[in-house]
């Protein structure tokens, strides 16, 4: 999988360089993003303007990502959803639960 890591102010960008985070790239992802928070990165921005299409597992990795930063103090907030993408999440009322910027600049002025 595709993944850019970039340390802006006090949070980590993970970039989804990818059209999809679905069944077939999603363990990939987790391990990821699970490595970050073991290495004490707990405000990660995920940045998804290049993704087209998440499916269940995609949307259970991010929740699952989201729970273990939350346990651990931190956060983690989505940003560049595009409109198929942000409708899966209101779908599924996960707009409620993640934090969703436009924009990495305006996620990262949130900090």
């Amino acid at each position: 999988m595709n993944l850019e890591t970039e340390e802006i102010k006090n949070a980590t960008v993970l970039r989804i360089k990818e059209k999809r985070l679905d069944a077939h790239n999603s363990p990939e992802f987790k391990e990821r993003v699970l490595k970050l928070l073991e290495n004490g990165k707990i405000n990660i921005i995920i940045e998804m303007s290049e993704v087209r299409f998440v499916d269940s597992s995609g949307l259970g990795v991010l929740l699952s990502g989201f729970k273990n930063a939350a346990s651990l103090k931190g956060g983690l907030i989505l940003t560049g959803l595009q409109s198929q993408v942000k409708s899966m999440f209101e779908l599924t009322r996960l707009h409620r639960v993640f934090k969703i910027y436009p924009t990495l600049e305006e996620a990262l002025g949130q900090d």
